[in-house]
């Protein structure tokens, strides 16, 4: 009857939503979610490990820049937006797709418009850069992913203090002025050591008393140079690493938006077929 050849004609007329994209915007945005949900633990367990969740006024005293707090705002954006990608994409939810793809191309433009101010404004930059440095060398005994963080930076490029070792002075325990009785007075963290090869374990305390000496010997003991001028001789040797980096999350990300975006005018032309 006319019945039978309806339902014959709706399903050939009709395309339906191409599963290959369904399933490949799912699988991509589980891997996004599973990437925020190990950011969110990692965070949650060093602000656990720090005794922050016990007592979240911790967050507020800390006058240099937390590096977990970082983490967890790029665990927080990742989880939601990986959590909207896939329920979208399965339950063919335009609303979710749509949040998902606007906040994909959001993100994308901000850090397009990051990357060129900084290139712009190099100055400011530094300056941001010096200022990040020095609040946390003043906070640097007071919380250990800081300390971590500043050592790693100095080890790494062989640099110490923002502009050079004397500004371990801004710590109150590696302060050279008379009134202080730290153990650590005059020195700098073994971080800003020149590591001896014949020594396998760290010598923590390699940087006592070095500013004690004449300036003109501190470099056969600690580096030197401040470490501004470290990583701005780091990223013209390293450019096309940035770069690299910059475009694969850059091409990530566009593929994102191509995959929802094509869903989206996939469920679009199925349901003015439906109706």
């Amino acid at each position: 009857g006319p019945a039978s050849q309806k339902m014959h004609y709706y399903r050939y007329s009709n395309a339906e939503v191409s599963c290959w994209y369904k399933y490949l915007l799912f699988s991509y945005n589980i891997v996004f979610w599973l990437a925020g949900v190990v950011f969110l633990g990692v965070g949650l367990w060093a602000w656990s490990e720090k005794g922050v969740l016990s007592d979240l006024t911790k967050v507020t005293r800390l006058h240099g820049i937390d590096p977990v707090v970082l983490v967890l705002m790029v665990g927080v954006v990742m989880f939601t937006l990986g959590f909207a990608g896939c329920v979208g994409a399965l339950r063919e939810n335009i609303c979710l797709l749509k949040f998902f793809c606007g906040t994909i191309v959001l993100i994308f433009f901000l850090e397009l418009a990051v990357a060129v101010l900084a290139f712009l404004f190099q100055d400011w930059v530094r300056d941001r850069f010096r200022e990040f440095f020095e609040s946390n060398i003043r906070s640097y005994r007071d919380d250990i992913d800081l300390q971590n963080l500043i050592d790693s930076l100095q080890k790494a490029n062989q640099c110490c203090g923002a502009y050079g070792p004397e500004d371990w002075d801004l710590n109150i325990y590696f302060n050279c002025s008379g009134a202080s009785y730290s153990r650590e007075k005059c020195g700098v963290p073994f971080s800003c050591c020149v590591p001896d090869p014949a020594q396998k374990v760290v010598n923590t305390q390699c940087g006592y008393d070095v500013r004690t000496q004449l300036k003109s010997k501190w470099d056969e003991s600690i580096f030197t140079k401040g470490c501004i001028q470290a990583l701005e001789g780091w990223l013209p040797r390293n450019i096309y690493i940035v770069a690299g980096v910059f475009i694969a999350i850059s091409l990530l990300q566009i593929f994102g938006i191509f995959l929802a975006k094509t869903l989206i005018s996939d469920i679009e032309a199925v349901k003015a077929g439906h109706h």
